[in-house]
């Protein structure tokens, strides 16, 4: 019995969300084939997709626009002597492709917002709505789906958290002495972290705002550590400037695998509009850091009963928690155990699997293909 997976490209995050779909069935007679239709074959990539087969179709992004003729009939190619179970195609491209090459059940999962708020993308998985289930990647993104998609059956659009393998992203984290000489920082000092594109949709300005508010009431050697690279690099360091932050608050840049320096910080912190789920506050959790998040999008849903949330947008809000923070003891300042409670309960592969394989659709489609 085979499970096809198939995914537009290879590159962060997706490489993972394949490793997500295909642990789903470790340990199971199903057999995962990935596809990728876009990227060179990558030994790194095979290793990292976790299935028990991969192809590299290698076409250009460009190449999988339009029609994508080329494209379907390769995959009905790799259908047509093999005996596939059903398809998970994640985002809308791959999705379209699956419909149109395979006559398979389609498990189509949605890691953004407004996938389907085009009339032309609603009008195919309208078409074939009666063999496809839709996974958000949380309960945030699926609500999209489904004010987008009216009149599905709510058991056709249903939430499957993003999850981490714990044990591997905790055993690569280095300590925190060794995390912060990697990213040059003060071996003293409150550190606050942030990590994401420098985006709008991430906002941190509002963070910078913030902690230019609170830092006449922190030690002097307090920091902010903001990772990643975007368009507003250069107006996020005039802001910084223009605040007189630029002792306190430092840019490192891309970090390459990032979450193994997580350990340097004190404390994490997200601000985006919106997340669609925010892997990094699972790798913050398995750092066992304080969170601070704001309060919309699949973020929310990640931080709620373990950490802070503040209204998007609201740098004075944020400004009192960060001082909250600063004043409590580490003792006070998160639950752990709530934490780890969290992280294995709600998004380990493990707790994944039991929700995947409970959910009707699913138990349906193996009824109807018994080992």
């Amino acid at each position: 019995m085979r499970v096809l997976q198939i995914c537009h490209s290879y590159y962060p995050p997706f490489l993972d969300c394949a490793r997500q779909y295909a642990a789903l069935f470790k340990n199971s007679p199903y057999k995962v084939l990935t596809v990728y239709l876009t990227g060179d074959a990558n030994a790194d990539v095979i290793a990292g997709s976790a299935s028990d087969e991969v192809v590299f179709l290698g076409y250009k992004s460009k190449q999988v626009s339009g029609l994508k003729l080329g494209a379907i009939a390769k995959i009905k190619q790799i259908v047509a002597n093999e005996h596939f179970i059903f398809c998970i195609a994640h985002r809308a491209k791959p999705t379209y492709l699956a419909l149109l090459a395979t006559s398979l059940p389609v498990i189509s999962v949605h890691h953004n917002y407004h996938d389907y708020s085009r009339w032309s993308r609603r009008l195919l998985v309208n078409y074939y709505q009666k063999r496809m289930l839709m996974l958000g990647v949380s309960d945030s993104v699926r609500d999209d789906l489904r004010r987008d998609l009216k009149g599905w059956l709510v058991e056709r659009i249903q939430t499957l958290y993003n999850r981490i393998d714990i044990a591997a992203t905790q055993v690569k984290m280095v300590p925190k002495s060794e995390a912060r000489e990697a990213l040059n920082l003060p071996q003293s000092g409150w550190i606050i972290g942030n990590v994401g594109r420098l985006h709008y949709d991430k906002d941190q300005a509002t963070l910078i705002k913030a902690f230019a508010k609170a830092l006449p009431h922190f030690h002097p050697d307090s920091l902010l550590v903001i990772v990643g690279k975007g368009p507003l690099e250069q107006s996020l360091k005039q802001l910084v400037a223009s605040l007189n932050l630029e002792a306190n608050v430092i840019f490192t840049g891309n970090v390459p695998d990032a979450k193994r320096y997580f350990k340097a910080f004190d404390l994490f912190i997200l601000t985006s509009d919106k997340e669609p789920f925010g892997m990094v506050l699972l790798e913050a959790m398995a750092a066992e850091l304080p969170i601070i998040c704001s309060d919309c999008g699949g973020g929310a849903e990640v931080v709620c009963g373990i950490g802070d949330l503040f209204e998007f947008g609201n740098a004075e809000e944020l400004s009192r928690l960060l001082l909250d923070h600063d004043q409590k003891k580490p003792s006070e300042v998160i639950s752990t155990r709530l934490e780890k409670e969290k992280l294995h309960n709600v998004f380990s592969d493990e707790a994944a699997r039991k929700q995947f394989f409970e959910l009707n659709m699913i138990k349906n489609w193996l009824q109807k293909n018994p080992i």
